[in-house]
């Protein structure tokens, strides 16, 4: 049970992050259209996470630690206000780091207790920037049993930071059994090959690609454990693997959102926006008094805060999930993860409503390259094609309906 001082202690690291992550958004919005124009591969801005100590965030001492902060000084609440903060700057830079956040808490929720505490504990220790994707979208590269352990061969598309990662966890098949499996790999191993053949329009900050693994050799220790979709294969904690990766993109789509809102608006104030009404719609006077950019406003303000009341019960959800450890059990999973479900059905369709139609009261001008107003709906757009908010909802609707338990699916 927490206490009064642990509680105080918790609010106030959750302040000091949250500090630290406006400091890091500030810097990064100053020259985010130009970096996003370029799409370099983002190293000076992963140095960037490093130097403020934001890459050991969620890294704790083990499983029962989900709820209460750890090594890295924060709990999965102040993780994901970090992504979204970052986010609300440069879209890709914060999807890359709550990638990040999960992948290299992975460990936690496939691996036994002690190999996740010593893997999390060495990563903080040296500050490594994780990549990968356990996502089951195509064949997975095989792993095959060898004298000394393992061997890794195969290609993975839709990896995210594989272009600059210290460690990458993918999805791979163990060979006869066909178990799909988490697997930690070491990029620089000369058999680890960065395929750069995403070229997306959207998410160009985010390292993403395919990765080649041609005879790369693979401990005991860095197989983590089953990512088996069965029905009772895996325990009710290694299901919130699932809610814990859906919250990141649903904080993802809230910031992104949030940071067109934000940038719209002081346009708006700065500029005095040029929007040209139409005849049906004129207005004497400052087009900020005009009942048809005060109604989108008024919309586009509230599909956000709904999103984001919605984000926030996911949330709290999964810290008592993570509270409760092994003592949780299948109903208390399925419904974390309908919440997450929820929440992410919720965000995605404010992110793409809203940076569509954020835009409506500025006018053509928005449609200037030096704003980078773009990159918002462009970030926003590439993420929720990958996550089609129908599969959310009918697991949703399945589970309201017929009590169905959601498939345990983690996404890109």
């Amino acid at each position: 049970m927490t206490t009064v001082g642990e509680a105080i202690d918790a609010e106030a690291g959750h302040a000091h992050w949250l500090r630290v992550a406006q400091e890091i958004a500030d810097d990064l919005a100053t020259d985010a259209v130009d970096r996003e124009q370029a799409g370099k591969a983002p190293f000076d801005e992963v140095a960037r996470l490093r130097e403020a100590g934001l890459l050991t965030l969620p890294t704790l001492a083990g499983p029962g630690a989900g709820d209460a902060g750890g090594t890295g000084g924060a709990d999965w609440r102040t993780a994901y206000a970090v992504v979204r903060t970052i986010s609300a700057a440069d879209g890709a830079i914060g999807y890359l780091l709550g990638c990040h956040y999960f992948l290299s808490s992975s460990a936690r929720f496939f691996a036994s207790p002690a190999l996740a505490t010593r893997v999390e504990q060495e990563s903080a220790a040296r500050q490594w920037c994780w990549g990968g994707g356990l996502v089951s979208c195509e064949p997975s590269p095989g792993l095959t049993p060898t004298a000394r352990g393992y061997v890794l061969n195969g290609r993975q598309s839709c990896v995210t930071g594989v272009g600059i990662a210290d460690r990458l966890v993918v999805r791979a098949t163990r060979s006869g059994s066909g178990d799909p499996l988490a697997v930690l790999v070491d990029p620089a191993h000369p058999g680890v090959v960065y395929v750069d053949d995403e070229d997306t329009f959207g998410q160009r900050l985010a390292a993403g690609g395919s990765v080649e693994f041609d005879s790369v050799p693979v401990t005991a220790d860095d197989v983590f454990g089953s990512l088996s979709s069965d029905e009772g294969a895996l325990p009710p904690f290694a299901g919130l693997a699932a809610p814990t990766a859906r919250l990141v993109s649903v904080q993802f789509c809230l910031g992104v959102a949030e940071g067109l809102l934000a940038e719209v608006r002081e346009y708006s104030r700065v500029v005095n926006s040029s929007w040209q009404p139409s005849a049906q719609h004129s207005w004497p006077g400052s087009p900020s008094r005009d009942p048809y950019v005060l109604g989108v406003y008024g919309e586009l303000t509230v599909a956000a805060r709904s999103a984001s009341a919605l984000a926030d019960q996911a949330v709290e959800a999964l810290g008592r999930g993570f509270a409760r450890g092994e003592d949780l059990d299948d109903d208390e999973c399925a419904e974390i993860a309908v919440l997450a479900s929820v929440a992410e059905s919720a965000a995605s369709r404010a992110a793409q409503e809203i940076t569509t139609r954020a835009l409506d009261v500025i006018g053509a001008r928005a449609a200037f390259l030096r704003h980078g107003f773009d990159r918002f709906w462009r970030n926003a757009r590439t993420h929720t094609l990958r996550e089609p908010v129908a599969d959310r909802l009918r697991e949703v609707g399945d589970y309201f309906l017929n009590g169905a338990h959601p498939p345990f699916t983690i996404p890109s």
